[in-house]
């Protein structure tokens, strides 16, 4: 608990048997942290196996590979239903460390923030770590264009290491958003679409061959996706077009509703 606040860790697995105990053991070691969610999106190595035998963990293996979007969905709503306020999502492939988690906990935990991103480009840990240049690259150059399309100031919109806060998440509609790894990107959009202020904190990383990345074919589709979903936003908010992905109330309608 941080400030009377449930601390939930999420972690989608998709075969991270190698690094998922690894990953779990720096997490749970961490301050304020009540419960780790694993969701194993029907892996075909032992992921299964290790995760039921990791304890404060609630476990949950997907019937059928659903995408990694779909995995985080299911991840947010079990960590709802365990009753949590603060929910910190790391990737099981220890490429992040869980060592931010306390930082980013008290951020949200504080008031502060509703959401807090890990990034790897702050302090210039992305290609220290091991981050492909051409990665490196398209990173820069979508994250450019992003900011540009959303009006944002943010160092990169593609980190898997993000932390919420319920309200946040309460008000999304996440369901109608790709099941597919977009959904990081679709995501963040309907976070800047409702005026939250998104805070970045400087995340090292570490690229090995157990880390879990994409190949290119995929990695230029979820770049185009990256692209849509920028025009997109930008038509919603100039009138031009009416997008359910941006159907999510604004920051001034949830503070003349509730007060917050």
């Amino acid at each position: 608990m941080y400030n009377d606040k449930k601390v939930v860790v999420v972690m989608p697995a998709y075969n991270a048997a190698e690094t998922l105990k690894r990953t779990y053991d720096e997490v749970i070691s961490q301050p304020f942290v009540d419960l780790v969610v694993v969701v194993d999106d029907a892996s075909r190595d032992n992921t299964a196996d290790i995760a039921r035998g990791l304890e404060k963990v609630e476990f949950y293996r997907m019937p059928r590979n659903t995408g990694y979007g779909g995995n985080q969905k299911k991840c947010y709503e079990l960590a709802l239903d365990a009753g949590a306020d603060i929910i910190i999502m790391v990737h099981p492939d220890y490429q992040y460390t869980p060592m931010l988690i306390p930082a980013m906990a008290t951020m949200i935990g504080n008031g502060l923030y509703d959401c807090v991103l890990g990034s790897r480009i702050l302090g210039g840990y992305a290609l220290r770590g091991g981050m492909p240049l051409y990665k490196y690259i398209s990173n820069r150059f979508l994250t450019m264009a992003e900011n540009l399309m959303l009006g944002a100031k943010l160092s990169e919109y593609h980190t898997g290491y993000r932390a919420f806060s319920r309200r946040l998440l309460e008000q999304l509609d996440l369901q109608g958003n790709s099941d597919d790894f977009i959904f990081d990107n679709q995501m963040l959009a309907q976070i800047v679409w409702t005026g939250t202020t998104v805070a970045e904190v400087s995340c090292p990383t570490k690229y090995f061959a157990e880390a879990s990345s994409i190949n290119f074919r995929r990695s230029s589709i979820y770049g185009i996706g990256c692209l849509l979903t920028g025009m997109k936003f930008l038509f919603a908010r100039m009138g031009l077009l009416r997008c359910r992905m941006f159907q999510v109330k604004t920051r001034k309608c949830l503070e003349k509703e509730y007060g917050i």
